[in-house]
């Protein structure tokens, strides 16, 4: 009987779902992904997307179900604002196109000139930030965001506010700012930001009440990096506390430590908080691979939901579980690596190898051998590891076992 925690594709704690638990939940009937990886993404050092691989990424994430694309900033180059054009051009059917600028009139006149359906309007929120890095006086980011929002507005585009670092601002300041470019500017979302990711997940709900109560006609998006690694579980956080958009890149790109990752949160909100937002899982593991790809900065191999040796177990305790439940992958692993696009389940062989894991290896390759050489194959497997400083292949078992059915002959 399938239940919100264990079905035929993932099996996770049934605590979750507790009412106690879930009582103060408060997610909204329509949650949106922003993915923000053809802008934040390439912000993060050394990746560069050309105008082909802008479109095969943008068309990836729109047959996944991704609901806006944010495709860049037409201000930051010839290149950037070709690119934007040509996503508008394609006319995705069920995927917004956005653009990124600064609080100047002539930065969303770019953004309308590229024919985007919204623009994300950036502004620092924190009195540390306009003086110091941007050298400004604080009245004139207030009449920035008022003109530029403003603006956008009267060109018909759907204007997201930014306030950059508001996580780290003077609070009563921030709100300020946000309250006066709600009543004299315009915004028809507000995005609560983390530029710097120091927000923990506990302040999370508190602050998207604090801001819910100053601006209670706004919906909200959340934009949370992932210097701490809690990218994803801030932005879990913020929706349950009643945000409706989440902006994620692929695998975590961006700046610096990147920004919250969409795979994690989507698959999280599945799987532990029964919530489907309608994008196709099985499109995640091959998108993260062909981006890795593109970036040629690879993956942590053991990462969550998209790492390439995930599901790949060396243990031979583990192994020996694999050999009783293979045929029930979430016994082993929380969801089943199908539902991502994932490899399937495995045995590698290695230092931490044991019998069942000679056992699993010995059928891959259609061979027998008897429990002596069994035993020996473990140690020859442990003792190649080392040699290797890494997994075995299947030739380098294929040698092993015919050198141990060998030794036995001659013995």
């Amino acid at each position: 009987m399938s239940t919100p925690w264990r079905t035929d594709k993932w099996f996770t704690s049934p605590w979750n779902f507790l009412p106690e638990v879930r009582s103060g939940l408060r997610f909204p009937g329509k949650i949106k992904i922003h993915d923000v990886t053809l802008r934040d993404g390439e912000q993060q050092a050394g990746i560069i997307f050309t105008l082909d691989e802008k479109i095969r990424i943008a068309e990836a994430l729109a047959e996944a179900g991704v609901h806006r694309i944010e495709a860049g900033m037409p201000a930051v180059s010839p290149q950037d604002e070709a690119a934007i054009k040509a996503l508008v051009g394609r006319n995705f059917p069920n995927t917004d196109i956005f653009a990124f600028a600064r609080c100047m009139k002539d930065d969303v006149k770019r953004a309308v000139d590229c024919g985007v359906k919204g623009v994300v309007i950036e502004i620092p929120s924190s009195t540390h930030m306009i003086e110091k890095a941007y050298g400004w006086k604080l009245e004139r980011a207030i009449e920035l965001s008022i003109e530029a929002t403003r603006y956008a507005h009267d060109q018909g585009l759907y204007v997201v506010f930014f306030p950059i670092d508001l996580s780290r601002a003077d609070f009563n300041w921030g709100l300020d700012l946000l309250a006066r470019v709600a009543k004299e500017g315009w915004m028809d979302a507000l995005a609560v930001v983390d530029t710097m990711g120091g927000l923990a997940p506990h302040a999370v709900p508190w602050l998207v009440s604090k801001v819910k109560e100053r601006i209670p006609d706004k919906p909200l998006e959340c934009h949370f990096h992932d210097d701490f690694g809690m990218g994803a579980a801030n932005t879990l956080l913020a929706l349950a506390a009643g945000a409706e958009v989440a902006h994620c890149t692929v695998s975590a790109l961006g700046e610096r430590a990147g920004n919250a990752p969409y795979e994690d949160l989507t698959v999280a909100l599945m799987t532990l908080y029964g919530v489907d937002i309608g994008i196709n899982t099985e499109r995640l593991v091959p998108i993260a691979r062909m981006v890795e790809s593109i970036t040629g900065q690879p993956n942590r191999w053991n990462r969550g939901i998209t790492g390439k040796l995930l599901t790949q177990i060396e243990s031979g305790i583990i192994s020996g579980w694999y050999r009783n439940c293979k045929t029930e992958p979430t016994m082993l692993f929380p969801i089943d690596p199908s539902l991502v696009g994932a490899e399937p389940l495995g045995v590698v062989l290695g230092k931490n190898s044991g019998a069942d894991s000679i056992h699993v290896w010995l059928e891959k390759i259609g061979a027998t051998a008897s429990d002596e050489q069994v035993t020996a194959l473990v140690s020859a497997v442990k003792q190649r590891a080392y040699e290797k400083h890494g997994l075995l292949d299947e030739a380098d078992f294929r040698q092993l076992v015919a050198a141990v059915k060998t030794s036995n002959r001659t013995a």
